[in-house]
């Protein structure tokens, strides 16, 4: 069980998330991520990676995002709101092209992110 955070902590991990994927820089969002994080995206098998959607380990992530901005030059993200709980934060924001996503960022008592999990409308 993780330890609690701090919500205000929280807050700002989302944020500087935020700000991370905005300078672009890959490197620099991996710092946030822990070595074994697990992620999850319907984006992960539409880009022909692991068929189940999900990734394991900084390396998986790398490659699978490594990817994704090579075919997204104009990636921004735009924070709409954050939620957050003892043990995670929720980044609601809108991408570039008008999507609004919300990416579930379970933290580690480290306070590094252990899981995540990209979430797009249904429609």
């Amino acid at each position: 069980m993780s330890q609690h955070h701090l919500p205000s902590t929280l807050a700002a991990l989302g944020r500087t998330w935020v700000e991370a994927w905005n300078t672009r820089d890959l490197e620099r969002v991996l710092t946030l991520y822990d070595e074994d994080t697990v992620m999850t995206s319907d984006r992960i098998p539409a880009l022909g990676l692991d068929a189940s959607g999900t990734v394991r380990g900084k390396d998986a992530l790398r490659a699978y995002w490594g990817k994704a901005l090579a075919l997204l030059p104009e990636l921004h993200f735009t924070l709409i709101d954050l939620f957050v709980s003892p043990d995670s934060v929720v980044v609601f924001y809108e991408n570039e092209r008008g999507k609004r996503i919300c990416e579930y960022l379970r933290v580690n008592d480290a306070g590094l992110i252990a899981q995540g999990a990209a979430n797009h409308l249904a429609h």
